[in-house]
């Protein structure tokens, strides 16, 4: 399974519509947003696609937010951080300013954590745990998304203008 990784979009809709075209280009089948939204612009674009998502510290989602996401079938975060399991792997999902991430991120039976907010690309192992920061699309020198095969491990990272 291949799946798309992005964060830190800040409202920034056409930068967040060419990464999901790229995305689709591939064939990314599910999208993982790390925080920082930044507003429904960016949810809008995630409509009718498989998604994970997670809220950042820019964030901050109302009752009119909750209602759409609920009415447009995306996932509304609530636990921090956002576990979840595709293709037989463990995923936890942070944004990386949460009390508790740089303590608690890895965990034993976790295979990847995928975070944002340092708007830095990030690959590092920490036991068995991958970490990856997909880097940002916005406050970035070089804005960048990621893919990751879930079945070969292989891990690209791509640089949007």
């Amino acid at each position: 399974m291949l799946i798309g990784i992005l964060s830190d979009t800040h409202g920034r809709t056409s930068a967040v519509r060419r990464a999901l075209a790229l995305f689709d280009t591939l064939g990314v089948q599910h999208v993982i947003h790390c925080g920082d939204v930044g507003g429904m612009g960016v949810l809008e674009e995630l409509v009718g696609r498989p998604c994970t998502l997670v809220w950042g510290n820019v964030d901050l989602p109302d009752a009119a937010t909750l209602a759409f996401l609920h009415a447009v079938g995306l996932p509304a975060p609530t636990d921090v951080p956002t576990i979840i399991e595709l293709d037989g792997r463990r995923i936890a999902v942070w944004h990386g300013h949460e009390p508790g991430f740089h303590d608690g991120a890895c965990g034993p039976d976790l295979d990847y954590v995928f975070h944002g907010h340092t708007h830095q690309r990030q690959d590092v192992r920490w036991g068995r745990t991958r970490i990856i920061n997909p880097g940002a699309l916005h406050r970035a020198h070089v804005r960048t998304v990621a893919t990751l095969d879930l079945r070969t491990d292989e891990l690209t990272f791509h640089q949007l203008e």
